[in-house]
Protein backbone atom coordinates (compact mmCIF):
# COMPACT_ATOMS: atom_id res chain seq x y z
CA UNK A 1 0.00 0.00 0.00
CA UNK A 2 1.74 3.23 -1.18
CA UNK A 3 0.39 6.99 -1.23
CA UNK A 4 2.65 9.55 -1.92
CA UNK A 5 4.10 10.61 1.21
CA UNK A 6 5.76 13.95 -0.73
CA UNK A 7 2.41 14.56 -2.18
CA UNK A 8 0.51 14.97 1.34
CA UNK A 9 3.34 16.92 2.63
CA UNK A 10 2.78 19.14 -0.36
CA UNK A 11 -0.55 19.31 0.09
CA UNK A 12 -0.52 20.16 3.99
CA UNK A 13 2.32 22.98 2.98
CA UNK A 14 -0.45 24.33 0.14
CA UNK A 15 -3.02 25.40 3.09
CA UNK A 16 -0.31 28.29 3.88
CA UNK A 17 -2.62 31.34 2.86
CA UNK A 18 -4.32 31.94 6.20
CA UNK A 19 -1.74 30.99 8.42
CA UNK A 20 -1.08 33.51 11.31
CA UNK A 21 2.68 31.97 11.57
CA UNK A 22 4.35 35.12 10.47
CA UNK A 23 6.03 34.68 7.14
CA UNK A 24 9.76 36.25 6.56
CA UNK A 25 9.69 39.14 4.50
CA UNK A 26 13.51 40.19 4.45
CA UNK A 27 16.60 38.93 6.24
CA UNK A 28 16.41 36.47 9.01
CA UNK A 29 18.27 35.24 12.04
CA UNK A 30 18.41 32.31 13.88
CA UNK A 31 16.21 32.82 16.82
CA UNK A 32 17.63 33.34 20.44
CA UNK A 33 15.78 30.87 22.51
CA UNK A 34 15.03 29.31 26.61
CA UNK A 35 13.93 26.37 27.83
CA UNK A 36 10.65 28.51 27.89
CA UNK A 37 10.25 28.66 24.83
CA UNK A 38 11.36 25.42 23.90
CA UNK A 39 8.88 24.16 26.04
CA UNK A 40 6.59 26.38 24.55
CA UNK A 41 7.48 25.61 20.85
CA UNK A 42 7.41 21.97 21.70
CA UNK A 43 3.72 22.18 23.05
CA UNK A 44 2.63 24.18 19.73
CA UNK A 45 3.31 21.11 17.62
CA UNK A 46 1.67 18.63 20.59
CA UNK A 47 -1.36 20.44 20.21
CA UNK A 48 -1.34 20.33 16.43
CA UNK A 49 -1.05 16.26 16.62
CA UNK A 50 -3.83 16.07 19.46
CA UNK A 51 -6.21 17.74 17.24
CA UNK A 52 -5.15 15.71 14.42
CA UNK A 53 -5.96 12.42 16.02
CA UNK A 54 -9.18 13.88 17.21
CA UNK A 55 -10.44 14.85 14.19
CA UNK A 56 -9.14 11.77 12.67
CA UNK A 57 -10.74 9.42 14.68
CA UNK A 58 -14.09 11.55 14.87
CA UNK A 59 -14.06 11.71 11.12
CA UNK A 60 -13.59 8.03 10.02
CA UNK A 61 -14.78 4.92 11.52
CA UNK A 62 -12.65 1.59 12.70
CA UNK A 63 -15.01 -0.14 9.49
CA UNK A 64 -13.37 2.91 6.99
CA UNK A 65 -10.09 2.18 8.11
CA UNK A 66 -10.31 -1.82 7.62
CA UNK A 67 -11.33 -0.92 4.36
CA UNK A 68 -8.96 1.45 3.20
CA UNK A 69 -5.96 -2.09 4.03
CA UNK A 70 -5.40 -0.76 7.75
CA UNK A 71 -6.66 -4.45 9.68
CA UNK A 72 -7.18 -4.40 13.32
CA UNK A 73 -5.61 -3.73 15.42
CA UNK A 74 -4.61 -0.17 14.05
CA UNK A 75 -7.50 1.48 14.86
CA UNK A 76 -6.69 0.45 18.46
CA UNK A 77 -3.33 1.17 18.03
CA UNK A 78 -4.44 4.89 16.51
CA UNK A 79 -6.25 5.72 19.37
CA UNK A 80 -3.80 4.98 21.73
CA UNK A 81 -1.32 7.20 19.32
CA UNK A 82 -4.22 10.09 20.13
CA UNK A 83 -3.80 9.55 24.07
CA UNK A 84 0.06 9.82 23.65
CA UNK A 85 -0.67 13.39 22.24
CA UNK A 86 -3.36 14.58 25.11
CA UNK A 87 -0.55 13.33 27.35
CA UNK A 88 2.15 15.20 26.06
CA UNK A 89 -0.29 18.12 25.56
CA UNK A 90 -0.76 17.54 29.29
CA UNK A 91 2.32 17.12 30.48
CA UNK A 92 3.81 20.32 28.64
CA UNK A 93 1.19 22.45 29.57
CA UNK A 94 1.74 21.60 33.37
CA UNK A 95 5.75 21.79 33.20
CA UNK A 96 5.28 25.83 31.88
CA UNK A 97 2.48 26.24 34.33
CA UNK A 98 4.88 24.89 37.15
CA UNK A 99 7.44 27.08 36.25
CA UNK A 100 5.27 30.27 36.21
CA UNK A 101 5.33 30.04 32.30
CA UNK A 102 2.08 31.22 30.46
CA UNK A 103 1.47 28.57 28.20
CA UNK A 104 -0.28 28.17 24.55
CA UNK A 105 -3.04 27.14 23.51
CA UNK A 106 -4.91 25.44 20.93
CA UNK A 107 -5.24 27.09 17.54
CA UNK A 108 -6.99 26.34 14.29
CA UNK A 109 -5.70 23.88 11.81
CA UNK A 110 -6.56 22.75 8.46
CA UNK A 111 -5.50 19.12 7.63
CA UNK A 112 -6.07 17.91 3.90
CA UNK A 113 -7.21 14.69 4.43
CA UNK A 114 -10.43 13.19 3.01
CA UNK A 115 -10.14 9.74 3.73
CA UNK A 116 -8.21 6.89 5.53
CA UNK A 117 -5.64 6.77 3.28
CA UNK A 118 -4.85 10.40 2.86
CA UNK A 119 -5.13 10.62 6.84
CA UNK A 120 -2.97 7.94 7.40
CA UNK A 121 -0.37 8.81 5.10
CA UNK A 122 -0.50 12.64 6.74
CA UNK A 123 0.25 10.85 10.46
CA UNK A 124 3.27 9.95 8.82
CA UNK A 125 4.65 13.25 7.90
CA UNK A 126 3.72 14.82 10.39
CA UNK A 127 5.14 12.70 12.94
CA UNK A 128 8.46 12.45 11.02
CA UNK A 129 8.34 16.85 11.24
CA UNK A 130 7.25 16.10 14.74
CA UNK A 131 10.52 13.61 15.81
CA UNK A 132 12.59 16.57 13.59
CA UNK A 133 11.47 19.25 15.70
CA UNK A 134 12.17 17.52 19.09
CA UNK A 135 15.85 16.51 17.71
CA UNK A 136 16.49 19.94 16.39
CA UNK A 137 15.49 21.50 19.22
CA UNK A 138 17.53 19.11 21.71
CA UNK A 139 20.93 20.83 21.69
CA UNK A 140 19.32 23.95 23.09
CA UNK A 141 17.15 22.75 26.11
CA UNK A 142 19.54 23.87 29.36
CA UNK A 143 17.48 22.25 31.86
CA UNK A 144 18.54 18.73 32.26
CA UNK A 145 14.82 17.05 33.63
CA UNK A 146 13.56 19.40 30.46
CA UNK A 147 16.28 17.93 27.91
CA UNK A 148 15.39 14.13 29.48
CA UNK A 149 11.75 14.84 29.47
CA UNK A 150 12.42 15.98 25.86
CA UNK A 151 13.92 12.70 24.99
CA UNK A 152 11.37 10.25 26.54
CA UNK A 153 8.97 12.42 23.80
CA UNK A 154 10.79 12.04 20.87
CA UNK A 155 11.49 8.37 21.53
CA UNK A 156 7.93 7.93 21.78
CA UNK A 157 7.23 9.88 18.65
CA UNK A 158 9.84 7.85 16.40
CA UNK A 159 7.78 4.59 17.65
CA UNK A 160 4.71 6.66 16.22
CA UNK A 161 6.69 7.56 13.40
CA UNK A 162 8.30 3.71 12.17
CA UNK A 163 4.56 2.17 12.91
CA UNK A 164 2.73 4.51 10.62
CA UNK A 165 5.66 4.17 8.08
CA UNK A 166 4.85 0.32 8.39
CA UNK A 167 1.17 0.15 7.93
CA UNK A 168 1.83 2.51 4.75
CA UNK A 169 4.00 -0.45 3.07
CA UNK A 170 6.96 2.06 3.94
CA UNK A 171 10.27 1.30 5.99
CA UNK A 172 9.72 1.80 9.21
CA UNK A 173 13.19 2.88 9.80
CA UNK A 174 15.11 4.43 6.38
CA UNK A 175 18.01 5.97 7.80
CA UNK A 176 20.43 4.80 10.57
CA UNK A 177 19.53 8.38 12.22
CA UNK A 178 16.72 10.74 11.96
CA UNK A 179 17.03 14.26 10.85
CA UNK A 180 16.99 17.57 13.15
CA UNK A 181 15.80 20.89 11.71
CA UNK A 182 15.57 24.10 13.24
CA UNK A 183 13.23 26.21 14.80
CA UNK A 184 11.99 28.62 11.62
CA UNK A 185 12.33 25.07 9.25
CA UNK A 186 9.59 23.18 11.70
CA UNK A 187 7.51 26.56 12.57
CA UNK A 188 7.45 26.86 8.03
CA UNK A 189 6.06 23.88 8.32
CA UNK A 190 3.47 23.97 10.98
CA UNK A 191 2.75 27.74 9.58
CA UNK A 192 1.32 25.58 6.49
CA UNK A 193 -1.26 23.59 8.63
CA UNK A 194 -2.17 26.74 11.37
CA UNK A 195 -4.79 28.63 9.60
CA UNK A 196 -6.06 30.57 12.67
CA UNK A 197 -6.39 31.19 16.35
CA UNK A 198 -4.92 33.51 19.22
CA UNK A 199 -2.46 32.09 21.24
CA UNK A 200 -1.41 34.31 24.71
CA UNK A 201 2.29 33.37 23.97
CA UNK A 202 4.23 34.89 20.47
CA UNK A 203 7.24 32.58 19.80
CA UNK A 204 10.43 34.45 18.07
CA UNK A 205 10.32 31.93 15.02
CA UNK A 206 9.27 33.21 11.30
CA UNK A 207 8.39 30.61 8.66
CA UNK A 208 10.35 31.00 5.24
CA UNK A 209 8.80 31.47 1.48
CA UNK A 210 7.34 28.12 0.53
CA UNK A 211 9.15 25.81 -1.69
CA UNK A 212 7.02 24.31 -3.44
CA UNK A 213 7.93 20.67 -5.80
CA UNK A 214 6.62 19.92 -9.23
CA UNK A 215 4.62 17.04 -8.84
CA UNK A 216 5.78 14.21 -10.57
CA UNK A 217 4.00 10.64 -11.53
CA UNK A 218 7.08 9.13 -10.24
CA UNK A 219 8.60 7.55 -6.87
CA UNK A 220 11.85 10.19 -5.80
CA UNK A 221 14.95 7.41 -5.73
CA UNK A 222 18.36 9.17 -4.42
CA UNK A 223 21.25 9.01 -7.31
CA UNK A 224 18.47 9.11 -10.33
CA UNK A 225 15.37 11.29 -10.12
CA UNK A 226 15.14 15.09 -10.77
CA UNK A 227 13.22 17.64 -8.80
CA UNK A 228 11.83 20.78 -9.93
CA UNK A 229 10.82 23.63 -8.14
CA UNK A 230 7.89 25.42 -9.00
CA UNK A 231 8.20 28.94 -9.48
CA UNK A 232 11.27 29.39 -7.08
CA UNK A 233 13.16 31.56 -8.88
CA UNK A 234 10.55 33.90 -9.71
CA UNK A 235 9.93 34.25 -6.44
CA UNK A 236 13.35 33.95 -5.06
CA UNK A 237 14.13 37.59 -7.07
CA UNK A 238 12.52 38.90 -4.03
CA UNK A 239 15.69 38.41 -2.18
CA UNK A 240 18.46 40.07 -4.10
CA UNK A 241 18.48 37.25 -6.08
CA UNK A 242 19.31 37.03 -9.80
CA UNK A 243 20.26 34.78 -12.95
CA UNK A 244 23.64 35.07 -12.13
CA UNK A 245 23.16 34.16 -8.00
CA UNK A 246 24.45 30.55 -7.08
CA UNK A 247 21.49 28.87 -5.22
CA UNK A 248 21.97 25.46 -3.87
CA UNK A 249 19.13 23.19 -2.90
CA UNK A 250 20.39 21.69 0.74
CA UNK A 251 19.20 17.87 1.18
CA UNK A 252 18.71 17.12 5.03
CA UNK A 253 18.74 13.86 5.96
CA UNK A 254 19.94 11.96 8.99
CA UNK A 255 22.85 13.78 10.04
CA UNK A 256 23.83 14.69 6.20
CA UNK A 257 23.48 18.30 4.89
CA UNK A 258 23.47 17.62 0.87
CA UNK A 259 23.90 20.69 -1.42
CA UNK A 260 23.12 20.45 -5.21
CA UNK A 261 23.68 23.82 -6.77
CA UNK A 262 20.09 24.19 -9.33
CA UNK A 263 19.92 25.53 -12.81
CA UNK A 264 17.18 27.91 -13.88
CA UNK A 265 14.31 25.75 -16.36
CA UNK A 266 13.21 27.67 -19.71
CA UNK A 267 11.16 30.54 -18.91
CA UNK A 268 12.45 31.49 -16.24
CA UNK A 269 10.49 30.74 -13.49
CA UNK A 270 11.72 27.15 -11.71
CA UNK A 271 14.67 25.84 -10.27
CA UNK A 272 15.41 22.62 -10.79
CA UNK A 273 18.67 20.08 -10.20
CA UNK A 274 18.71 16.80 -12.64
CA UNK A 275 19.68 14.61 -9.78
CA UNK A 276 19.08 13.90 -6.25
CA UNK A 277 22.20 13.13 -4.39
CA UNK A 278 23.39 9.24 -3.22
CA UNK A 279 22.32 8.36 0.05
CA UNK A 280 19.58 10.05 0.95
CA UNK A 281 16.07 7.85 1.97
CA UNK A 282 13.04 8.63 3.63
CA UNK A 283 11.16 11.86 4.94
CA UNK A 284 13.82 13.94 3.54
CA UNK A 285 13.71 18.03 3.76
CA UNK A 286 15.50 20.21 1.17
CA UNK A 287 15.81 24.43 1.30
CA UNK A 288 16.73 26.08 -1.40
CA UNK A 289 20.16 28.48 0.12
CA UNK A 290 22.45 31.18 -0.88
CA UNK A 291 25.62 29.05 0.34
CA UNK A 292 26.51 25.73 -0.49
CA UNK A 293 28.69 25.22 3.13
CA UNK A 294 26.78 27.53 5.52
CA UNK A 295 23.08 25.71 6.44
CA UNK A 296 21.32 28.27 7.91
CA UNK A 297 18.82 30.63 8.46
CA UNK A 298 20.26 33.19 7.11
CA UNK A 299 21.18 31.56 4.07
CA UNK A 300 17.73 30.47 3.43
CA UNK A 301 15.44 31.69 0.93
CA UNK A 302 12.85 29.03 0.63
CA UNK A 303 11.63 25.77 2.22
CA UNK A 304 11.69 23.17 3.66
CA UNK A 305 9.57 21.20 1.16
CA UNK A 306 9.64 17.41 1.95
CA UNK A 307 10.21 14.53 -0.58
CA UNK A 308 9.89 10.91 0.70
CA UNK A 309 13.13 9.39 -1.19
CA UNK A 310 13.81 5.48 -2.22
CA UNK A 311 17.00 4.04 -2.77
CA UNK A 312 18.01 4.11 -6.27
CA UNK A 313 16.08 0.95 -8.05
CA UNK A 314 14.03 0.75 -4.87
CA UNK A 315 11.65 2.42 -5.48
CA UNK A 316 7.32 0.90 -6.05
CA UNK A 317 6.73 -0.11 -9.36
CA UNK A 318 3.27 0.69 -8.49
CA UNK A 319 0.63 2.32 -8.06
CA UNK A 320 2.28 5.64 -9.49
CA UNK A 321 1.92 8.69 -7.82
CA UNK A 322 -0.93 10.68 -9.12
CA UNK A 323 -0.51 14.63 -10.01
CA UNK A 324 -3.85 16.33 -8.53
Amino acid sequence: MHFSLTLAASLALSAVQASPIVKRTGPVTTPKVNDGIILNYALTLEYLERKFYQDGLANYSQAEFVAAGFEDPFYTNLKKIYEDEKTHVSFLDTALRTANITPTVELEYTFPADDPLSFVTLSSVLEGVGVSAYLGAAASIMEKDYLTAAASILSVEARHTSYIRASLGESPFPDPFDTPLGFNQVFSLAGAIITGGNSPVTLPFMAFPRLALQCTQYYYEADRSSVTFSGAFTAAQKFSVDKNTPIYAVFFSGLDKLPVQVRITAGNKDYKIDRLPAGIAGQVYVVLSKSSTAFNDENTIAGPAILEVYPKGQAPSEPLPKCP
